[in-house]
């Protein structure tokens, strides 16, 4: 396979050679360029040979010399040089299935594109992945590679993810774990599926290899657009509390064998289970924040530390609202309230957002939408600024889930819409307005 250089960056090592835009890249020091990962792994060397087809159809081959791991000044039509991998699964809890119909396009497009996985950090099934792309993954030792295991028994994996080669892929874990790759592991969990004695199970398998770095299990998310899907319950608070106990009893245990700890449970199962979280120091490197592994714990040790370091003055009265989901609510308004005893002359109201959108089931942040804020707080008092949580919106942190931009809901309410990160110290500058 060959690809089509868009442009080349002037004064680069590839312009001095002679590649122009237009031209074909078909080689780097004899390795064949198939996408991205090739690209930049065999463009890392001092001294390589570049092979290309000219504008005239010409083949074309040009030793190069530069500095290690300098670029080659080669840019292509898409960052991935071909067109992401689309999932071939239809698993039983996908939450993209339970999207309603109308939101952007982009919103329904299921990845499981093993590249993504080591450049944005993506889970990955690995039913999607080719022999060529595995031995290449060995080859180049890239890792960590972030996998969607759910369970490690081959026929409920089969079962649960409606793919005949589900199962048979488990064995590529053990020849990554082999070879020095690093893992990431994602459990999603669905009651009398993978969890209770399920769940021992792919635990016990998973924290024998040693590579499997982190394992993470997530409560599935089940919006009320499942008509004509698997019936599935959701946690309830017993089943959430013994699956923390299962949990964290294989935490103990890698703790115990690898001195560190390997399996976590998601922020959201101890609020299902209605048992108090975690210390931060308990989520050690925090590997799986995307996960909601630790993310409520670290936020809580951020925003203690950033108050007890804090001296800025506030030196007239601040009125604002902070907007959030249910699950969150209770953490942010313990936050705020602390804020206000050392800043008195601050108004925050904490609210919690209920996401009739997706339904009452999902209560997170991330998920919720443009017209449930809208809903929920036009009409009522919202001060001189909105703050709401910077994952509700898109990775250009413009739009909402349900297409609706910033700055139209500011419009709307009539009021200053600020997104806040997930960061304490940042969340408190927010808060009292400081550097507005």
């Amino acid at each position: 396979m060959s690809v089509t250089v868009k442009s080349v960056i002037k004064g680069s090592p590839a312009y001095k050679t002679g590649v122009r835009e237009g031209d074909t890249l078909v080689s780097i020091s004899g390795n064949s360029i198939m996408d991205v990962l090739d690209y930049r792994f065999y463009q890392n060397s001092e001294k390589l040979t570049l092979e290309f087809i000219n504008s005239k159809g010409k083949t074309i081959s040009k030793k190069v010399k530069k500095k290690e791991y300098d670029e080659l000044g080669l840019e292509f039509e898409t960052y991935l040089m071909d067109k992401k991998h689309s999932c071939r699964n239809k698993c039983i809890f996908c939450f993209i299935d339970q999207l309603p119909k109308g939101l952007r396009e982009s919103l329904y497009f299921k990845d499981d594109d093993s590249r993504l996985s080591f450049l944005f950090g993506n889970y990955i099934t690995l039913t999607n992945i080719t022999e060529h792309e595995v031995e290449r993954i060995i080859k180049m030792h890239i890792s960590p590679i972030n996998i969607s295991v759910h369970t490690t028994n081959p026929e409920l994996r089969v079962k649960m993810m409606n793919n005949k080669n589900a199962g048979k892929v488990l064995d590529i874990i053990h020849r990554f774990n082999e070879a020095g790759i690093k893992l990431n592991c994602q459990l999603v969990l669905v009651p009398d599926y993978n969890d209770g004695e399920e769940l021992e199970r792919s635990l016990k398998d998973l924290t024998a290899l040693e590579n499997v770095e982190c394992i993470a299990a997530v409560p599935v998310g089940l919006t009320r657009y499942r008509e004509g899907l698997c019936e599935i319950s959701p946690f309830d608070k017993e089943r959430a509390g013994k699956t923390v106990d299962i949990l964290e009893k294989y935490s103990d245990l890698t703790l115990d064998k690898y001195g560190e700890r390997r399996v976590f449970a998601a922020d959201e199962f101890y609020i299902l289970s209605e048992r108090p979280l975690k210390g931060a120091d308990y989520y050690e490197e925090f590997l799986q924040l995307e996960n909601g592994v630790g993310l409520v714990p670290l936020l809580l040790k951020e925003t203690d530390e950033a108050i007890d370091l804090c001296d800025y003055r506030l030196e007239t009265k601040r009125k604002i609202t902070m907007a959030t989901g249910e699950a969150a609510y209770p953490f942010i308004k313990s936050i705020v309230d602390k804020i206000s005893k050392k800043w008195d002359n601050l108004e925050c109201r904490v609210v919690a957002v209920k996401n009739d959108f997706f339904g009452g089931e999902i209560t997170v942040a991330g998920l919720i939408t443009a017209t449930d804020i809208e809903n929920q707080l036009k009409g009522t008092e919202l001060g001189e600024e909105l703050l709401i949580p910077s994952v509700m919106l898109r990775d250009g942190g413009d739009m909402f889930l349900d297409s609706v931009t910033l700055e139209e809901l500011s419009f709307k309410l009539n009021v200053k819409i600020t997104p806040v990160d997930n960061d304490g110290f940042v969340m408190l500058d927010k808060i009292l307005g400081v550097n507005e």
